[in-house]
Parts: structure tokens; sequence; C-alpha cells
């Protein structure tokens, strides 16, 4: 199993949560579960999540992708998203 930590900013929290919490059965068939959604007490369109994963190659496949390039940017992210990849110690 893998973590991602993914922190990027959004247009506006509320729409992307939403189009966010839709595409969760999309993440289960790429391998992704568990995540848990942050946001910035100083910025709230400032957006943490940490995803938990199948494997880390999952993680990498998902990440490389267009398909999620295209996702996110529908779902109102503002510029590319900073990205750790993680594993458990």
């Amino acid at each position: 199993m893998a973590t991602t930590l993914v922190q990027h900013k959004v247009k506006d929290f509320a729409e992307w949560k939403k189009l966010f919490d839709s595409q969760a059965v999309w993440l289960s068939t790429v391998g992704g579960f568990a995540a848990q959604v942050f946001r910035d007490a100083s910025d709230p369109n400032s957006v943490a999540v940490i995803q938990k994963w199948a494997s880390m190659e999952h993680a990498q496949k998902v990440f490389q992708s267009p398909e999620l390039r295209s996702r996110m940017e529908k779902n109102g992210v503002v510029g590319p998203p900073t990205v750790t990849f993680l594993n458990e110690a």
C-alpha cells in the first residue's frame, strides 16, 4: 500500500469538494481509496488530500495520466499540484 499527499489551490472549495466526492468510483477503479481532505486554516481554497493507494505503481500511474490532469482542471484546481509519494514507516 502507498499514500500520496497532494496540495493545491482551487477556485471554489465547495464546488471542488462536490466534484471530488463524485469521482470516488473512478478513483477506486484505478487503485485509490480512503481519501482525507483538509483545508488550510488561513486559506479555505488551499486543499490537501491524503490518499491511500493499492500500490505505489497505481499511484504513480494515475498522477502521470492525462485523465487526472483533465479532471483536476475541470474541478477548478488552480496551477500545478504538489504531489508527494509516501511509504509508511
